[in-house]
């Protein structure tokens, strides 16, 4: 089993600090207990030292770890200081000379701190930082969260690294040492929350919230538990029908209400710290509140109440879009559907109810706006959810790093309190003073044994977690962090791997979608070219291009409103073709293939330049990387490269297709005379 980022990998000849060698801890928690193990082995891979554990503060040089809570508290650190500093997950690593002596410390207000300051020493470690330490460090995100979309038969919906970790033929897998070992990596990188099971609840998924299915549950909460991470479930709307014996889900009816009470006592009395429940409801064929002809405030809320007297959440997801379409059909917009749902519904949800909001208004594309309902919802708490997994970006087959993506999302500003206003701030409670708020992701995990398929779609993994953390970490020190603990400090690796992670989304944009247009892949498994592909079903129409140009006009002036649903400043941009980004051009306008772009490009010849130069970049990926050969482990290097070139021939396959639909389509030759069929 692949150890990803926590391979603690030896430093020989490296001189082992004297206060490692002793560890000194007064306090016992299942998470001290965790942090301890950790903190023991990762300093015996490292130095091939192993420390001794002791209660007792020595005189000889050590490494004390230490809530504030703990009544032996060394008085030659400053506890007030720290008390103001720090908030309930955060820590302070720091190095003091006392008697002559060198000693470190790690504290915490909490258990949970303590856990998170371990893996951040160990990572300074990995990173070859030297003390004296300094840190003091606390998550902005209040909620970091995972979602797995895995089945209980063992399948992952949009899984690309193999089956389940949780899950085999409707049974939950007896062994959960890999479970463990996943915790851990979460914990690393400060994720707090997980849900195990689709958003799509079927048939014996229901179930996870009766007898049948609740201690094994459990049994993955006390798992996740000792790592500071709690777990949710992702619930059917229509349980009290079909596992209650009720006629009717109906989330005003008395009965339906008081059946989710009883069921919620009964979860908690198996798992006290339950997180609550993820709900995807009246979207893709899923029952909700509609059927009732109730609102989602009405679905939601009523949900709420039966968590409320235990401290659950319901985490209700705004992708909502029964809007099937007709291909001949310019008015319906599925871009409007989250924010016309959910912006009238502004302040009527109950306090343990939480928004979740994709990043663009459509679904994980490569590129798309951000969704215009960050932000426009002041009175109600709102998560952001990212897609980790890469369903619509190579299916970890392609090399695609998320991280620039994810900062360009985080940093966009919503102007809802003016300049300033940045997605970030949305979501880290700071904007609005919200009871909740964080961010969540589609995970990318499966039982492969490197876990994500793809090596390098670790770091996307890795880069999330670090990124949520802290928005305001930078693309290159979290690729860096990872280059070095997962594939080692050589001078090489270090220059090429984050080089190629940092240009990997642009090259896999070059070759697919063109200037934000998107879903040019095949139905329902969403890999590979198909231009029309979704353009005559009822879940699609996203291009429009016909023989005078491409795009889809969502202006206020003559096109879908879309543009409205933004601030008065992003409205602006959007609206005009003058001032909208070209990146973003064919999401909302329709325009003709002669088109002259910011770049002086037609639009047909940016269409042909760029599926041509993509193909030379994931060469020059595949190059890159074998350069590296004999410089990363074997195995690794050879599972990669088999991806590259996997990579290389795919993306002449999208090049190929691409240009020949827009030649043929546009009867307009490439200026550059290359071949195009």
């Amino acid at each position: 089993m692949d150890k990803c980022w926590l391979q603690y990998k030896s430093k020989p000849g490296s001189k082992t600090p004297a206060f490692l060698s002793t560890i000194v801890v007064q306090e016992t928690s299942v998470l001290i207990t965790s942090a301890v193990e950790e903190l023991v082995n990762g300093l015996r891979s490292l130095y091939g030292v192993v420390p001794e554990v002791l209660p007792d503060k020595m005189e000889t040089p050590h490494l004390f770890l230490t809530t504030i809570q703990n009544p032996f508290f060394p008085h030659v650190l400053d506890k007030g200081a720290i008390e103001r500093e720090l908030n309930e997950e955060g820590y302070l690593i720091k190095t003091l000379i006392h008697d002559g002596q060198e000693q470190l410390f790690v504290v915490s207000k909490t258990d949970k701190g303590l856990l998170y300051g371990v893996f951040h020493l160990l990572r300074e470690l990995q990173m070859g930082t030297e003390s004296p330490f300094d840190i003091v460090e606390n998550p902005k995100v209040q909620l970091r969260m995972i979602n797995h979309w895995d089945n209980m038969d063992g399948s992952i919906e949009r899984g690309y690294a193999g089956a389940s970790i949780f899950y085999r033929d409707h049974q939950f897998i007896e062994n959960n040492d890999r479970i463990k070992e996943y915790a851990r990596l979460m914990a690393s990188v400060g994720i707090n929350g997980i849900s195990i099971n689709n958003v799509n609840v079927f048939k014996t998924e229901t179930k996870l919230i009766t007898d049948e299915f609740l201690p094994e549950v459990a049994n993955v909460a006390d798992t996740f538990r000792a790592y500071g991470i709690k777990t949710f479930l992702s619930v059917n709307f229509a349980s009290p029908m079909v596992i209650g014996g009720l006629n009717t889900a109906d989330p005003l009816d008395e009965e339906v209400g008081k059946w989710w009470g009883t069921k919620a006592e009964e979860i908690y009395q198996r798992i006290e710290d339950f997180g609550g429940f993820i709900v995807k409801a009246d979207s893709e064929n899923r029952p909700g509140p509609f059927t009732y002809n109730r609102t989602h405030a009405d679905g939601a809320n009523m949900l709420a109440k039966a968590l409320e007297t235990f401290g659950g959440v319901v985490i209700w997801r705004c992708f909502v879009y029964n809007c099937h379409q007709d291909w001949r059909d310019r008015t319906t917009d599925r871009a409007r559907a989250a924010y016309d749902h959910f912006k009238p519904l502004d302040g009527e949800f109950l306090d343990n109810v939480i928004l979740q909001i994709k990043n663009g208004p459509m679904d994980f594309q490569v590129r798309e706006p951000v969704s215009p309902l960050f932000g426009a919802m002041p009175k109600t708490n709102q998560i952001l959810e990212f897609q980790i997994t890469q369903e619509y970006t190579g299916q970890q087959k392609h090399l695609c790093y998320l991280v620039p993506q994810w900062k360009e999302v985080l940093d966009f500003d919503t102007y809802a309190k003016g300049e300033g206003s940045a997605v970030k701030h949305v979501v880290d409670g700071s904007l609005y003073p919200y009871t909740y708020s964080g961010i969540s992701a589609v995970t990318n995990i499966g039982d492969d044994a490197n876990w994500t398929g793809h090596k390098l779609a670790q770091a996307n993994l890795y880069g999330y977690g670090r990124l949520i953390w802290n928005p305001d970490l930078t693309e290159e020190q979290i690729s860096n962090e990872w280059t070095i603990q997962t594939l080692g400090d050589d001078l090489d690796v270090l220059e090429q791997v984050p080089r190629m992670l940092a240009d990997s989304r642009e090259i896999y944009e070059n070759y697919t979608a063109p200037l934000s247009v998107g879903w040019m892949v095949n139905i329902n498994h969403h890999f590979g070219p198909s231009v029309d592909g979704y353009e005559y079903s009822v879940w699609g129409t996203y291009h429009f291009a016909d023989h005078k140009g491409i795009g889809v006009n969502r202006t206020l002036s003559s096109g879908t409103g879309f543009t409205g649903q933004y601030g008065k400043e992003n409205t602006e941009i959007y609206e005009s073709l003058e001032s909208c980004p070209d990146e973003l051009l064919l999401f909302f306008h329709h325009v003709p293939y002669t088109h002259t772009l910011k770049s002086g490009k037609t639009v047909i010849q940016h269409i042909y330049d760029t599926h041509f130069k993509g193909v030379e970049q994931a060469e020059e990926l595949k190059y890159r990387w074998s350069q590296l050969a004999g410089k990363i482990e074997e195995k690794s290097y050879q599972e990669v490269l088999e991806r590259l070139d996997f990579q290389v021939e795919h993306s002449k396959e999208w090049r190929d297709i691409i240009n020949t639909y827009f030649y043929r389509k546009s009867g307009i030759d490439d200026v550059h005379k290359r071949t195009i069929y």
